[in-house]
């Protein structure tokens, strides 16, 4: 495998992430100060999961025929123009402002799907013993990238006003398009192209459905994004109500979680996933990492404390309050952090060679659409109880662990010395 290679990739999905995470916190406030209501927020912030939903099969399947590399080519350049939309509308006022936000993050949604092309990309150059442990890369890019991309919002307004994050963000994928075009070559092998099958976007649902250990493996992924969304959707509000914080402390408190998970979850998947890959094997790490998850999302909601999440709060009179739910948060981050690359490692071999871009692009919209209607499912059930949401998914959590443990461990026989098998 060239180094260069998997460096191109691990940076195509690292800035993707980035990108995201430097318009996701910004999202909300600038709407707002343009006029919108509450539910036009939503709205954009849906699109964006939206778009990854409907676009991730479509680029997987057109990399199967046409190759990675240019689809990925294609992808990053938009990525350049969206976050330039968003710098422009950012200079506007009004319903302009809030349309062409709509239509940056539309864009934005369609070319960030291209992920499931970098996944097919390190399936196709990595053997099929150290998929899993390669998976990780997409998983420790998403973690990176939740960690850097704030700081970078922040760093590019102080340095240049409104207009900073999205000409920041369009920097740093320009940059990333220049790598891709001289150090990246074609994955796929002469020929292999031509066996990809076409399908319909419906079709190729139902194909991949259709398979018994495949689509359970899909269904697994949308649990998982669906929990770890109702907890990144909640968090906020909850830690505001349970700790009786100020908006800012609140604002600084979720940061600082958030980042700890990030962080958390990065370094779970550079450094023993693959060692726990080969200890365990994917079924059971899935199995586990899922009660993992489930056993740190239970406890959060009935942690209660008073004052802030800084130093002296960490080594107050309400440090324990703050500990319990570092604690729970390394645990969900970890749980998540577990689960996401034995997924797809399983996934990509069990995929026929000419079909893993589409099945991966297949599991990729669950996750997108999971992102879609979680945080509905989160603002409804917190509504009516805090605890709800939290209770929902960690009993889901663990009854998926206990699912793919039956349904998984020492049923599914994996190639280790030869190519995916149907």
């Amino acid at each position: 495998m060239k180094r260069p290679s998997l460096l191109a990739i691990f940076l195509t999905v690292f800035v993707d992430l980035v990108g995201f995470g430097i318009v996701l916190p910004l999202l909300p406030t600038y709407a707002h100060s343009f006029g919108a209501s509450g539910l036009v927020v939503g709205g954009l912030m849906a699109s964006y999961s939206a778009m990854q939903f409907l676009f991730a099969p479509i680029w997987g399947a057109w990399s199967d025929r046409v190759g990675r590399r240019p689809v990925l080519l294609i992808s990053i350049f938009g990525n350049v123009v969206s976050y330039g939309l968003f710098a422009f509308a950012s200079t506007l006022q009004g319903s302009m402002a809030l349309w062409l936000i709509l239509i940056s993050r539309i864009a934005a949604g369609i070319c960030g799907a291209n992920i499931t092309v970098a996944q097919a990309y390190i399936a196709d150059i990595t053997p099929p013993e150290d998929r899993s442990k390669r998976m990780g890369l997409i998983g420790m890019a998403f973690g990176l990238g939740f960690i850097i991309g704030p700081a970078l919002a922040v760093l590019g307004q102080s340095l240049m006003g409104k207009v900073g994050p999205g000409l920041l963000a369009a920097g740093i994928c320009a940059v990333n398009w220049v790598l891709v075009w001289a150090r990246l070559p074609e994955s796929l092998q002469p020929g292999q192209s031509k066996e990809a099958v076409r399908r319909s976007r419906l079709g190729g649902l139902g194909h991949v459905l259709s398979q018994p250990v495949v689509g359970f493996l899909v269904m697994i992924f949308f649990l998982a994004t669906f929990g770890f969304t109702t907890f990144e959707t909640t968090l906020g509000l909850l830690i505001t109500r349970n700790f009786h914080l100020t908006e800012t402390a609140a604002h600084n408190a979720n940061a600082i979680l958030f980042s700890l998970a990030g962080l958390i979850s990065a370094m779970v998947q550079a450094g023993p996933i693959g060692r726990l890959v080969r200890t365990l094997g994917e079924s059971k790490l899935i199995a586990l990492s899922l009660v993992i998850f489930g056993i740190g999302l239970l406890p959060v909601p009935w942690i209660h404390g008073h004052g802030a999440l800084d130093w002296a709060g960490l080594t107050g009179t309400e440090a324990v309050e703050w500990w319990m739910l570092l604690v729970c948060v390394a645990l969900i981050a970890i749980g998540a952090g577990l689960t996401r690359p034995p997924l797809f490692g399983l996934i990509s071999l069990l995929s026929p060679d000419h079909e893993r871009g589409a099945t991966l692009g297949i599991a990729q919209s669950a996750g997108s659409l999971a992102r879609i209607v979680g945080p509905l499912f989160a603002g409804a059930f917190f509504d009516q109880h805090p605890a709800w949401p939290y209770v929902t998914c960690a009993i889901l959590a663990v009854l998926t662990g206990g699912a793919a443990w039956w349904r998984l461990v020492g049923r599914v026989t994996l190639p280790r010395t030869a190519g995916a098998v149907s």
